[in-house]
């Protein structure tokens, strides 16, 4: 008679599949990237340390952080009043306007971009539309510029803003509101002191979210963007198909994996500061 398996045995096998499905896809790649980039043969900085020296690198190094910290702040300002709205509102209300967020997941993130191109374009939809209002005489440069790459990318990247913002929102007990505006806070300040505190896990979520997928962007500033709106990802792909050079993609791209490491990190300690802070404030200890 077999030995009986334990019941927690039973578990481990279930996962099994899909652990082994996760090393095979995930782990080992970067793990192969990890040794591509520090063994050139023999083990080396010189990817990493080319990286941070040499003039052009460093350039799009700084263009990549600028254009995903813009994007961020701006898809912040744009989604939180749309989150804010769609949070408050009826839920049969709601339940109308939540698809309309996520509809752009259903088209493909080209096909989008290629749509941008077309409606900015010099002889595109905008422009037209504008010389034919005369509000312009010359078609304006909406594309193959970094208003381009802004346009689309905070297009595409919205939808990561407001989705985790709506899921914090909607947890909130808005009695607290009118529980604030009752004991002599206005609407204002009621939403300052009760409800922007309260929607902070989903602020910080939200704006760690849309800024590490940012980091890796490709088609969008590609397609959209000029000679100044290189980025990371569309230098890596350079050094691997026109260059060949391996060790130094895999130096950038293990790089940015460190960067969304780095900031999944400085979100759970925000996270946790504010929870702690939190705790103090209501009652008074930590």
């Amino acid at each position: 008679m077999p030995w009986p398996l334990p019941r927690t045995a039973h578990l481990h096998l279930l996962v099994l599949p899909s652990l082994t499905l996760v090393v095979v896809v995930f782990i080992y790649p970067l793990v192969r990237f990890l040794s591509l980039s520090l063994f050139d043969p023999t083990l080396t900085w010189s990817h990493y340390e080319k990286m941070f020296t040499v003039p052009v690198y460093l350039r799009i190094l700084w263009t990549t952080l600028r254009i995903s910290f813009a994007v961020t702040l701006m898809t912040f300002v744009l989604g939180y009043p749309v989150a804010f709205l769609l949070a408050t509102t009826k839920s049969s209300k709601a339940a109308l306007l939540l698809p309309l967020v996520v509809v752009p997941f259903w088209t493909s993130l080209l096909v989008r971009t290629y749509a941008w191109m077309v409606l900015l374009g010099r002889r595109g939809v905008v422009n037209e539309l504008l010389i034919w209002m005369g509000l312009i005489s010359q078609p304006l440069a909406l594309i193959y510029n970094r208003l381009g790459v802004y346009i689309g990318m905070i297009h595409i990247l919205l939808p990561f803003m407001i989705l985790p913002l709506y899921a914090v929102m909607r947890r909130i007990d808005l009695t607290l509101l009118r529980a604030a505006q009752n004991l002599g806070a206005g609407p204002v300040r009621a939403f300052w002191r009760v409800f922007f505190p309260l929607s902070l896990p989903g602020v910080v979520a939200g704006n760690v979210l849309v800024f590490i997928i940012a980091l890796g962007f490709f088609v969008t500033p590609a397609l959209v963007g000029g000679r100044e709106d290189r980025m990371i990802a569309m230098l890596i792909a350079d050094q691997i198909s026109t260059y060949l050079d391996w060790g130094f993609a895999a130096a950038l791209a293990v790089s940015l994996l460190a960067a969304a490491f780095l900031l999944l990190g400085l979100y759970r300690f925000v996270l946790l500061a504010w929870r702690g802070w939190a705790r103090l404030a209501w009652f008074g200890r930590p």
